[in-house]
C-alpha cells in the first residue's frame, strides 16, 4: 500500500479484535486483485470498519491507464449516486429544523412541481398525458416514488444549467408514473438538491460544505477537484471490447476541475474513502461523529426504515 498519509477517522485494528476472521477478510483483496488481473477494473480501494475501528484496508491496481501509478489511499473518486445519501441527509436536517414535513406537497416550496402531467400509454399503444392523482410530496422524492425518470438530468448537466434553470425544464416533461404509485429510480434526488437550496437560501455546494463536510472533517469531498489535487483523481475506464480497458471519459475534462453549474444532488460529488467513512460512521453512530451531531437518532432510524410497498423496488 502507498505510504501516503491519510487522516482516518478511526484507528486500525487486527480483524480478530473486532470479531472478524483475518483469513476470510484476505479474500476481499484477493478478489479485487483478480478483477484487476482480469481487466474488469483499473483499481480500487476496499475498507471494512467494525466496532469503531478499521479491520481491513487495501489498495489494488492503478490510478490511471497511462501512468499505471499505484492506487493510493487518498485517491479521489467520482462517487456518483453515493451523493444521494448526502442530499437526503441534508433534506432530513432541514426537516428537523421544522422547515417542512415529509408528507407536505413539494410544490409549496418548488412551485414548478404543481399541475404536472403523467404519460400514460393506452391499449392502442398511443401515449397520452393525464393530470396528477395526488401532489408529489417530499417523501415521494426521498423514496423515488415521485414518478420522475432519469432521462433529462444528464442533458441538463451537459448543457451547464443551474438547478434553478433545470427544474422548470424537467417539469415540462411528463412523469412516467403517478406519484406514490411505484418505485422508479430517477431525478428525484436532484430535485431535492434544489429543495435544499430554496429552503436554506444557500447554493447546494455551500450547504454541503458548511453544514455537513466541514463539521465532519470531510476535507476532500466536493462537486469538483481543485487543480492542486488533480494527481489524486482516479481515472474512469470502460471495456474496450477486446478484453482490455479504455478511457471512459477524458481524465482532464474541464468540468471536473472547475465548479460545475449543475450541482447534481443525485450524482455530482467527488470524495475519498476516508471522507465517506466519516459520513458513514456518522450515520452508524445515530447521526453524530466526534461530538458533532447532524441528525437525531430517531431521524436516522427513519432514514434506514423501508418505506416502500412489498416487492419494490422489483430487483
Amino acid at each position: 500500500m502507498s505510504d501516503v498519509k491519510v487522516d482516518w477517522p478511526v484507528e486500525r485494528a487486527e480483524p480478530g479484535s473486532v470479531g472478524l476472521c483475518p483469513r476470510r477478510l484476505e479474500r476481499v483483496a484477493q478478489v479485487m486483485q483478480r478483477y484487476v488481473d482480469e481487466r474488469r477494473i483499473l483499481g480500487g480501494i476496499t475498507l471494512v470498519a467494525r466496532r469503531g475501528r478499521i479491520a481491513h484496508l487495501a489498495c489494488t491496481g492503478a490510478m490511471t491507464l497511462q501512468t499505471r501509478a499505484p492506487m493510493r489511499p487518498d485517491g479521489l473518486f467520482r462517487i456518483y449516486s453515493m451523493t444521494k445519501l448526502v442530499t437526503s441527509a441534508a433534506v432530513l436536517m432541514l426537516m428537523e429544523e421544522g422547515r417542512f414535513l415529509l408528507q407536505q406537497p413539494a410544490f409549496l416550496f418548488l412551485p414548478e412541481l404543481k399541475d404536472l402531467q403523467v404519460a400514460v400509454t393506452g391499449e392502442d399503444g398511443v401515449e397520452r398525458r393525464v393530470g396528477l392523482e395526488r401532489p408529489i410530496t417530499i417523501h415521494h422524492l426521498l423514496t423515488h416514488t415521485s414518478g420522475f425518470d432519469y432521462d433529462y438530468v444528464h442533458t441538463a448537466a451537459g448543457e451547464g444549467l443551474t438547478l434553478e434553470q433545470y427544474l422548470p425544464r424537467q417539469c415540462q416533461r411528463p412523469l412516467r408514473l403517478q406519484p406514490g404509485r411505484q418505485w422508479l429510480y430517477g431525478a428525484s434526488t436532484d430535485i431535492l438538491g434544489r429543495l435544499v437550496e430554496v429552503v436554506s437560501g444557500m447554493p447546494l455546494d455551500a450547504f454541503f460544505q458548511e453544514r455537513i463536510f466541514a463539521p465532519l472533517g470531510m476535507t476532500d469531498t466536493a462537486f469538483w477537484v481543485p487543480p492542486a489535487k488533480a494527481d489524486r483523481l482516479v481515472e474512469m475506464v470502460t471495456h474496450d471490447g477486446a478484453g482490455g480497458l479504455a478511457p471512459g471519459e477524458p481524465l482532464h475534462r474541464g468540468s471536473i476541475f472547475e465548479k460545475p453549474a449543475f450541482l447534481s444532488g443525485g450524482g455530482g460529488l467527488v470524495s475519498t474513502t476516508s471522507d465517506y467513512l466519516r459520513f458513514s460512521l456518522m450515520l452508524l453512530n445515530g447521526g453524530a461523529l466526534d461530538g458533532v451531531r447532524l441528525l437525531a437518532p430517531k431521524t436516522v432510524e427513519l432514514m434506514r426504515a423501508d418505506h416502500l410497498p412489498a416487492g419494490q423496488p422489483p430487483l
